[in-house]
This record gives structure tokens, sequence and C-alpha cells, in this order.
């Protein structure tokens, strides 16, 4: 009997995603193990493997193909003596096959699934229930918010976040529906102001419609990222505290280090990453999340380092780094950092995490204050090492400082707890020595 390939769920909070590229091609024998198709999720792009055996006999979501609900049927393995006519008793494929049109874009691909969602009626599907014959879990969904505007799901979010009315914008797919390339188009002609209209429905004031501007639509990582710090800066009560990190000696530190040791290079960043560890480890509370039923404190000290990619950030974590020696933290974060920036980090190594730094000094960022990364307490934002003077056996001097400030969920970490563990790491960075004690 066929199996249907399902889009995996490949985190916790994935509801869906895009199908970058299929690896295998329809006719293709499959092996359980090998590499089937190259998932996106909103961090990353993950190679997705086959659980089973068999023969690929039809593809139902082509390469490119975004939106894709979790658990949406994405392919049919066919299995031994199995023949690919059988595919059409099982299920029917939502994509449509034209052979005029071998090369599918987003846009036909759009208009396809549309014409063949709209026309699956008397398919059986696998299970043998014939009393329900709609009920597939195909990718893709017709409207039922709206009857007198036919329009898909991503034209329709695509005009939600430019704040479009759809009623203004003519649809070029089937029966009148309004594709992405409609919206597209729309964008790239000029606003009707007309069109324009708020989230409460109202259209904007003349002044505002009439502004030049393009509208991006937001990524499944914009999205999420937006709706992580919304609930951080609503539901924790932050509060910060700010210490001057003298640094010439972690700078001195750092060049007799990276003299002796070959290969990696140790940055600051690494440094910091080390003293924050080691801080926590002499100030355990502040490791610490919070719950409704108990406040909880980390045994490990996993550091989620804010990394900037492409579209967003993404927090790579340290596992353990208070257990690991300065060379081992900074090979870790060059090898993470970059399959970062590459979309190619696993789950687990950018979800979790206790603890967290955001280090904006390469931008020349004198000082700033970090949202909390939920669940965590604490997180650590670091400036820019800058000359500046100082007071020393009462004669100016200069000195390079480094600003660095510490949000705190009040609820699981207090301020002299916070307070401890800045100065902590104060006085591990200004006499780096000590963090080989």
């Amino acid at each position: 009997m066929s199996i249907q390939i399902l889009m995996p769920a490949l985190s916790p909070t994935m509801t869906e995603g895009n199908l970058v590229a299929w690896l295998k091609k329809e006719g293709d024998s499959v092996v359980s193990g090998e590499v089937l198709a190259e998932i996106e999720t909103d961090k990353a792009t993950m190679e997705v493997e086959a659980v089973d055996e068999g023969v690929l006999g039809k593809i139902l979501v082509p390469s490119g193909t975004e939106g894709v609900s979790v658990n949406a049927p994405i392919a049919i393995l066919l299995e031994d003596g199995e023949d690919i006519s059988s595919i059409k008793v099982d299920i029917q494929s939502p994509i449509s096959n034209n052979s005029k049109s071998p090369q599918m874009t987003p846009e036909k691909i759009e208009a396809a699934v549309t014409e063949d969602v709209s026309t699956i009626s008397n398919v059986t599907p696998s299970n043998g229930n014939a009393t329900n014959p709609r009920n597939l879990s195909v990718p893709f969904s017709t409207n039922k918010n709206d009857d007198r505007i036919k329009a898909s799901p991503l034209a329709r979010r695509m005009a939600m976040h430019a704040g479009l009315d759809l009623a203004k914008i003519a649809g070029s797919g089937p029966n009148g529906r309004i594709i992405k390339a409609d919206i597209d188009q729309f964008l790239s002609d000029g606003q009707d102001s007309e069109a324009v209209v708020s989230k409460s429905g109202k259209e904007r004031a003349d002044t505002q419609s009439k502004i030049n501007y393009e509208a991006v639509p937001n990524s499944g990582m914009r999205k999420v990222i937006a709706s992580r710090l919304t609930e951080s800066k609503q539901s924790a009560p932050h509060f910060y505290m700010t210490v001057d990190c003298n640094i010439d000696a972690l700078k001195l530190v750092r060049k007799e280090l990276n003299e002796k040791v070959e290969g990696t290079k140790i940055s600051i960043n690494d440094l910091i990453i080390s003293a924050a560890a080691i801080a926590l480890k002499r100030v355990p509370e502040a490791n610490a999340s919070w719950t409704e039923e108990a406040t909880l404190l980390y045994k490990s000290i996993d550091i989620s380092v804010a990394v900037a990619i492409d579209g967003g950030l993404i927090t790579p974590i340290i596992k353990d780094a208070g257990a690991k020696g300065l060379q081992q933290i900074s090979s870790e974060m060059k090898d993470l950092a970059n399959r970062a920036r590459e979309g190619k980090l696993l789950p687990e190594e950018y979800q979790g995490g206790t603890f967290s730094i955001s280090n904006l000094g390469m931008y020349g960022v004198k000082e700033f204050s970090a949202v909390i990364n939920p669940p965590q307490g604490a997180i650590l934002a670091v400036g820019a090492g800058e000359e500046r003077p100082i007071i020393k056996d009462g004669a100016v001097t200069a000195a390079t400082l480094m600003s660095c400030t510490l949000s705190v969920d009040h609820r699981v970490v207090d301020g002299a707890v916070g307070a401890r563990f800045l100065s902590t790491f104060k006085g591990l960075i200004e006499d780096p020595l000590t963090m080989l004690l």
C-alpha cells in the first residue's frame, strides 16, 4: 500500500515550513535514512530523511513551495509491486502536472493548487473513509473567512502586512482569485490610496497613504522574533543595571594567548562568554527561569549567543560553557556562528539555553539594553570597548572601557543577585588571569 510522506515538524513550535528542494525525483528508489528533501523552518534549512523504503511515486508539493502545513502530504511513496497509477486511488495531487508548464513558478503553483483543491470531491483517502472525502491534509486551503473575496492564504497574508484592501485588487487566478503575483504587481505599480487600510479597517490618513514605501512580507523568523520578544516585554518585569569594565588587561591576555595558540584565535567575545559562565557558576541564582509553580535553578550553564543573520537573529548555544576552556568555547562559537549564517543549525543547537549574551561592540554601539530571551531570566548586553578618561591614583589617565548592561526578569533575579553577578563578571574581565583559577 502506498505511503504518504508528510511535512515534518522540525521543531516543537513549527506549524508550517517551506519546501526548498527535492533531492529525489519521481521514480527514484528510496532507502530508509536517505535524504529526500530540504525543508526551511523559521530559523534554518534542514535535510529530511526517509523513514520507509520504496519508490518515490508522486511529488505532491514541488520545490520552492512556501507555507506548507505540518503533517500535510507532500509526496507518495510506493511499496514493492505497486504501480504509479495506484496513487489515484489513495489521494489526488494538489499540484497540477500540466505538461505544457514543466517549470512551475510560485505563481503557477499557487494557481494550480487552488484549481485542483477545489476539484477534490470523489477521492477516497488512504484510510478508506469515504464519508468525508474532503478530509485531506492538503498544504493549502481555500479561504473560509470571506466568501465575497477569493484570495489565496499567501496573498491574504501579504495584503494584511502591507495594509491593503483586497476588494480593490483584481485577481488573475482561477475564477478571479487573488494570488501572490497580483499583490506583487499591485505593490510594484504603486499604491492606490483607496486600497490602503489600517488594521481596524478604516482608511489611513491621506498623508500616510501617499508615502512611497516597499511592503516586505514578514518572514517566519521575523514573526517568531516579534512574538517572543513581545511576550517577554509584556510578561517579564525587566530591570537593568550597567557596569563599565576596564578591558586593557583582557586585551593583553588575549594577545599573549593567540601568540601561543595555533589554529583557533580567541576573540574578546570568547573571553566574555567564558567570564559570564564562570560568574554564573559563582552566582548560580542568576542562572534561572521563572514558572508559576517554581523558580528553575539550572545546573548546567548553557549560554545563548546572539548572532545576526539575513532576515533576523538567532541564538546558538554554547552548552555547559562553565565546564569548557577558552579554546573549546572559541572553536564551538566560530562553528555555530558560521552554520547559523548558512541556515544549517539543528533545532537543539539554538533552542533552549539558560542565559544570553548580545554583543554589539563590533558595530561601535557604546551601550544598550537587551530584551530578555524567554524563558530565561537574564541577558547581558555588551557594548564597544573605547578609550575613556578615568581617575587612577589621583591622576587622569586613559583606559579602554566596555559598558555591559544586565537585563533581568525581576520575578527570578533580585537586584542584589544581579549586582553580585555583574560584580563577579567585572572582576573576571578586569583580572582575566583569575578565569584560570
